[in-house]
C-alpha cells in the first residue's frame, strides 16, 4: 500500500502545478519501482509556493512600474510632483515659524536654519562634496544667495506679524512676476491656457485678499517684496539648473546666508529653550527638504508651467492657520480658494498632457 502511494505522488504533484500529466509507473519483479535510465532523469515537481507570487516580488514589480512611469513622464509633470511635495513640506516649516513668532529674532532663526540645512546637504553629498563646490557661475550663485536672504527676511517677517492666509495671498503676486520673467528672460513660450490659469489664480488671490486702505500696512508691503525677490530666485534657479548640481546651488546659498547673517545673529542672539530648539530643528529639516524639492521642480519643469501650482500654498496656509492658530477663513477666502484650486488642478492636467521633451535638469 505504501509503495502505491509513493508511485502515485509524482503524478499528483505534476497535476497540482500543471507541468505534466501523471503517468503509470512500472514495477520490477520484486514490486519495487525500477530506476529510471540515466539519460532521462525524472522531472521533479516544483514546490507549490513558487506558483504564488511572493510579497517581495509584488513590491519589486510595483517599484519597477513606478520607475517606468517616472521615466516616461513629461518634464513638466515631474516638476509638478516635486512642486506639490515641496509645498506640503513648506506648510510644516511655515507653521513652525509662526509658532516661534518674535520669541526668537528672525536673523537668529534663519542662521540656525541655514547651519542645519548646510550640514544636511554636506552629509547627503558625501564623497561628492568636493564636486559640489565646483561652479561655472559663481557670480550668479552669490546673487541668488542674496536675493534668497532678502526674500526670507521679507516673507517670514510678514507671516509672523499678519495672518497666514493674508501673508500667503499677498505673496502670490510672485506668480505674475515669474510668468513675465519667464517670457522676457528665459524666453519660454507661455500658451493661452497657462496665461488664463495664472490670471484666474491671481484673481482668486485678490478676492481672498480683499484689498482696502486699512489692510495695507508695512508687513503687507514686505510680503509683496518677498514675492518679488522670490520670483528672482525662481528665474535664477532655472538658469543655474542647466549647468549646476542641486547640491551646488544649496551649498552656495548656505555660504552666502551664513556669512551675511553671522554678525546680526551674534548681536541679537537669544538662547532658545528646549521646546524652541525642537521647533528650530524641525523647521530647519523641513526647510531643507522643501528647498531641495522646489529647486528640483524648477530645474526639471518650465517656470511658467509650475508657477500657478504655487497657489496650493494658500489652501495649506488656511488649514494651518485654522487648526493651530484659530484663524477662521472668511467667505471671500473660501470663494477665492475655490478659484485657486480650479486653476491648480487645470494646470496639473495641462502638465500631465505635455509630451516628454528635452530635460534641462542638472546632473543627478
Amino acid at each position: 500500500m505504501s509503495e502505491d502511494r509513493l508511485s502515485e505522488a509524482p503524478g499528483r504533484g505534476s497535476e497540482a502545478i500543471g507541468l505534466a500529466e501523471a503517468l503509470p509507473v512500472a514495477t520490477d519483479e520484486d514490486g519495487s519501482p525500477p530506476e529510471p535510465p540515466e539519460s532521462h532523469p525524472p522531472e521533479r515537481p516544483l514546490p507549490l509556493v513558487l506558483a504564488t507570487p511572493s510579497h517581495e516580488g509584488w513590491l519589486a514589480a510595483r517599484r519597477n512600474r513606478s520607475r517606468l512611469w517616472w521615466r516616461r513622464a513629461s518634464p513638466n509633470l515631474r516638476g509638478t510632483v516635486y512642486m506639490i511635495t515641496a509645498l506640503l513640506v513648506y506648510a510644516v516649516m511655515v507653521g513652525a515659524f509662526k509658532h516661534l513668532g518674535t520669541a526668537i529674532p528672525l536673523v537668529e532663526t534663519l542662521m540656525i536654519r541655514q547651519i542645519i540645512m548646510s550640514a544636511v546637504v554636506c552629509i547627503i553629498a558625501g564623497r561628492s562634496l568636493p564636486l559640489a563646490f565646483k561652479t561655472d557661475r559663481p557670480g550668479l550663485q552669490i546673487f541668488r544667495g542674496l536675493i534668497t536672504l532678502a526674500s526670507m527676511l521679507c516673507g517670514f517677517s510678514a507671516l509672523i506679524h499678519i495672518p497666514l492666509a493674508q501673508a500667503t495671498a499677498i505673496s502670490f503676486s510672485q506668480v505674475l512676476f515669474v510668468t513675465v520673467a519667464a517670457v522676457l528672460i528665459l524666453k519660454e513660450r507661455v500658451d493661452a491656457a497657462r496665461w488664463i490659469a495664472t490670471i484666474l489664480g491671481f484673481l482668486g488671490v485678490l478676492i481672498m485678499l480683499n484689498p482696502s486702505a486699512e489692510g495695507l500696512n508695512i508687513w503687507a508691503l514686505m510680503s509683496v517684496g518677498g514675492a518679488l525677490f522670490g520670483a528672482g530666485i525662481t528665474v535664477s534657479v532655472r538658469i543655474l539648473g542647466t549647468s549646476e548640481r542641486t547640491e551646488t546651488i544649496l551649498i552656495y546659498q548656505g555660504l552666502v546666508l551664513m556669512i551675511v547673517l553671522a554678525w546680526p545673529a551674534f548681536a541679537f542672539w537669544v538662547w532658545p529653550t528646549p521646546e524652541q530648539w525642537f521647533w528650530l530643528v524641525l523647521l530647519s529639516l523641513f526647510g531643507t527638504a522643501g528647498q531641495w524639492l522646489i529647486t528640483k521642480a524648477y530645474q526639471v519643469g518650465e517656470a511658467a508651467a509650475l508657477a500657478p501650482l504655487d497657489f496650493s500654498r494658500l489652501i495649506l496656509a488656511g488649514f494651518t492657520g485654522f487648526i493651530f492658530f484659530s484663524e477662521v477663513p472668511t467667505a471671500t477666502t473660501l470663494i477665492g480658494a475655490a478659484i485657486v484650486i480650479g486653476a491648480t488642478l487645470y494646470t496639473m492636467r495641462r502638465n500631465a498632457r505635455g509630451r516628454p521633451g528635452s530635460d534641462l535638469s542638472s546632473p543627478p
